[in-house]
């Protein structure tokens, strides 16, 4: 009867092991880029559905005089790297978002607590992966309220978002819908006009996440419908 195994058999079992872990780390990696692009993708459909629910538009309010202006409060998905966000090890932000509609105050371009939407299911959560206003908004806070899986540097290793020409202003990585789901460009706190300077985005809008190993995956929203695509 045959109690153990040979050197033989037990060096084979060891290369074996050392074979899939060379096949499985590369793809362990991979996964957080694909992981992180398939919460992004989501977070926009997101966004687009509560800019559809919220239908946020009025005819009787179309100039800049008066308080907020409903067009500058269209809901939003930004990504950003601020000091309430963590910081990685050379003492830099990382890379975060939120989706907020900025309505309160005088539209600011900026998140504050009240602005950020709320989880759905847990209206104790807020979308933000940390922003540097309240404690309640810092990644590192204990009375942080939002996701922290938002933070996607920290969870995903994800270095860089950067967005193509057609859907950037000024370097903005930025996007929001309008109430029938159109995407629209830029920082909505400048506009005086609900559609001023062509914000509405007429071409592929490409939002490219890199992740720290070199790697990238480019997630594309359509003109028009804003339809979300990612590019494996």
């Amino acid at each position: 009867m045959k109690l153990a195994f040979t050197l033989i058999e037990l060096i084979f079992v060891i290369l074996i092991i050392g074979i899939l872990t060379a096949v499985m780390i590369p793809n362990i990696e991979n996964n957080s880029l694909k992981q992180a692009a398939q919460q992004v993708a989501a977070d926009i459909r997101y966004t687009q559905h509560l800019a559809l629910i919220d239908d946020r538009y009025d005819v009787n309010d179309a100039n800049s005089t008066g308080s907020v202006k409903w067009y500058k409060t269209r809901w939003q998905i930004l990504f950003s790297a601020n000091n309430g966000s963590a910081l990685n090890d050379l003492g830099d932000p990382k890379l975060a978002y939120t989706i907020f509609s900025d309505k309160v105050g005088s539209s600011t371009g900026n998140p504050n607590e009240s602005e950020i939407a709320i989880m759905p299911g847990n209206p104790s959560r807020r979308m933000t992966g940390g922003y540097d206003t309240s404690n309640a908004l810092r990644y590192w806070h204990s009375d942080f309220v939002g996701l922290k899986r938002m933070n996607l540097e920290e969870q995903y290793d994800i270095s860089t978002v950067s967005f193509s020409a057609g859907c950037s202003v000024g370097g903005s990585t930025r996007l929001a819908f309008d109430y029938i789901g159109r995407p629209i460009k830029g920082n909505l706190r400048f506009d005086t006009t609900p559609y001023m300077n062509g914000d509405l985005i007429v071409s592929d809008c490409n939002i490219t996440l890199t992740h720290e190993d070199g790697n990238s995956i480019v997630i594309t929203v359509k003109p028009e419908t804003g339809f979300v695509v990612i590019n494996y």
